[in-house]
């Protein structure tokens, strides 16, 4: 299995503006730029690969828990997973990512909460984008709701 994506940059890094473009469509010459990036923190500016990452990061723990959960024998009606990655100077200059933390709200009918504590922690380490992530913090909160 192999996915791809284009990006096109145009001009220098402050200044200048890109467009991203997925396998899939979703994106399709989707803008992103410095400000997108670096300096719009309400994201409404453009995406940006952090985002991106941070969306890879949700959608992967959350597949491979509702794995682990059916396996179980207690599927989950839903999960909902938010990640949020961490960008910050780095010592020597420019940025990088320290951090990818997950926080969890689940509906999953029928299960004791130590199993599922057990169970998301094994997917938080089992998701292939956390085995990617493998250089920086990846944290995980998890509740039943």
């Amino acid at each position: 299995m192999k996915r791809h994506a284009t990006a096109i940059w145009n001009g220098a890094l402050a200044t200048g503006k890109g467009a991203l473009t997925t396998q899939s469509g979703a994106l399709d010459n989707h803008g992103y730029s410095f400000k997108a990036r670096f300096e719009d923190e309400s994201g409404k500016s453009g995406t940006n690969p952090e985002e991106l990452l941070a969306a890879a990061h949700a959608g992967c723990f959350a597949m491979q828990l509702s794995h682990f959960l059916a396996e179980n024998g207690t599927p989950a009606d839903e999960l909902k997973a938010r990640a949020v990655v961490s960008v910050e100077q780095a010592a020597g200059g420019g940025f990088e990512v320290r951090s990818s933390a997950i926080t969890l709200e689940a509906k999953v009918p029928g299960i004791e909460d130590g199993t599922f504590q057990s169970l998301a922690t094994k997917a938080k380490e089992g998701c292939p984008i956390s085995k990617a992530l493998g250089a920086i913090e990846v944290s995980l909160d998890a509740k039943l709701v």
